[in-house]
């Protein structure tokens, strides 16, 4: 049963751009790596707006956050991992 409904959560930006998707989230749909989901993530602590995209979810249960979104949300900042973040994810 792919995702039929919106699910929020808060995650920590981890290195190279990901988020990972909590398992209860991952099980509860039973998300499969073939289905796209579009995604809104919003930086805390940082004073860009949300921003969204399309993705799917990799093997082991991450989606990668696109370059140019990062870009945006960076406001001169080196670095952002580990900032929270609000992720909503959305079915297409």
């Amino acid at each position: 049963m792919p995702l039929t409904k919106r699910v929020s959560f808060r995650t920590r930006l981890q290195r190279g751009n990901r988020v990972q998707v909590p398992k209860y989230v991952r099980w509860y749909f039973k998300l499969e790596t073939t289905q796209i989901l579009e995604v809104t993530v919003n930086v805390i602590g940082v004073w860009r707006p949300t921003q969204s995209f399309l993705s799917r979810i990799s093997k082991d249960g991450r989606i990668v956050i696109p370059k140019l979104t990062i870009t945006l949300f960076k406001d001169g900042k080196p670095n952002l991992d580990g900032y929270v973040a609000d992720v909503r994810l959305d079915p297409l």
